[in-house]
């Protein structure tokens, strides 16, 4: 392919993209707007799915690395009511078809298999605009100026490409996250620590939960979820953030304190996530030049793991489409086609899921929830 192809944004979506198309010996550029790969924290692990990430891994050549990165023992489950009473325990299971792995860590092995100068740091899409002779010329925060031929948007929830395909923008689901953690060894939550298991404690109900996961080494990081509406969310100030934790742990009032040990604990600085996601059965029509990958094109909660899983199987299937048709918009039809489909009944579970995690059944729900085949 003789086209300059521009990706936007270094996540795994873009990551896993240019990768596969460099195995094919076709080159991109991804311009990404952090300084540098450890600029900030990749957030905690992520089950990488048999059947997307891990096609997608292997799509890259990069499955024996990806192995070497695997958490046994990471991926048990356990859902407790408000008094901390366990009424679902699923252990770790070692031959798991989705094992556990570290964000970071997965997205480093992409990075460092990538040819030397593929991705451009430091470079923040500014805006985007198509040229008359074709392709798009993209400016970056930084002054410079750059055009493609190609242009895919891999740069996530607020993606300045989509508005070239879409006008659809996140809305805001009426969940929000504030993340907490507890430093290894602390001994002065070692009951509740003990309380997690080897993997993820889910301690929820109705409009609130508290997610916790323990590390191998003894840490824990997970967040607070409240279904609250916007103007609550502007109200939290963590300007301190020991008040800002106390007033959470306040609305967990009647909780089993080794649950809200977690918070009124917590080491992390306490952020703040409101929980965005696209409308169910996004599409759009095609437009020479230019496509989206992972959040980009199907934004959605956590609450079926398939984000991340999503983002690494676009990139691998757009690389394919790529290199498989010879006329460039043809292979993008041929990509959207399968991208609207899957991503629509994903984003369907997504929704569903959040609903039953926090809805007025749990937690009797979120056991529902894993025990269905």
């Amino acid at each position: 392919m003789e086209k300059t192809i521009a990706i936007v944004g270094a996540g795994l979506g873009g990551l896993t993209l240019a990768r596969v198309l460099q195995a094919h010996g076709v080159a991109a550029t991804i311009y990404e707007g952090e300084a540098s790969a450890t600029s900030r924290t990749q957030g905690g692990l992520l089950d990488i799915h048999e059947e997307t990430g891990q096609v997608a891994v292997r799509a890259a050549g990069l499955h024996d690395e990806f192995l070497a990165l695997v958490r046994p023992g990471e991926d048990a489950k356990r859902v407790v009511d408000r008094h901390g009473t366990i009424l679902y325990d699923l252990p770790a299971d070692p031959g798991s078809a989705r094992p556990e792995v570290d964000r970071g860590e997965l997205r480093g092995l992409f990075i460092d298999s990538l040819a030397p100068g593929t991705i451009r740091w430091g470079h923040r899409l500014a805006s985007i605009r198509h040229r008359v002779e074709g392709g798009y010329v993209l400016s970056f925060s930084d002054g410079s100026v750059t055009h493609a031929d190609l242009v895919i948007g891999a740069d996530g929830a607020w993606s300045k490409v989509r508005p070239l395909l879409t006008p659809a923008e996140p809305v805001y689901s009426g969940t929000c996250f504030i993340e907490i953690a507890l430093a290894s060894g602390r001994q002065d939550c070692r009951a509740s620590v003990a309380a997690i298991g080897s993997g993820t404690l889910m301690a929820v109900a109705p409009g609130k939960g508290i997610i916790a996961h323990r590390y191998a080494d003894g840490h824990v990081r997970g967040y607070v979820a409240l279904n609250r509406p916007e103007e609550w969310m502007r109200s939290i100030d963590f300007g301190d953030p020991s008040a800002g934790l106390r007033r959470l742990a306040a609305e967990f009032d009647g909780w089993s304190p080794l649950l809200t040990a977690f918070v009124t604990h917590s080491d992390a600085e306490p952020w703040l996530r409101p929980i965005h996601a696209l409308p169910v059965g996004l599409a759009w029509h095609r437009v020479p030049g230019v496509t989206l990958v992972g959040d980009a094109a199907h934004l959605m909660s956590p609450f079926a793991g398939e984000g991340a899983n999503l983002a690494m199987y676009d990139g691998a299937d757009l690389a394919g489409k790529l290199v498989e048709h010879p006329d460039v918009e043809a292979a993008l039809t041929a990509y959207e086609e399968r991208l609207f489909l899957r991503s629509s009944a994903s984003a369907g579970r997504s929704a569903q899921n959040l609903k039953d995690f926090f809805g007025q059944e749990a937690p009797q729900s979120v056991v529902t929830l894993f025990d269905r085949p």
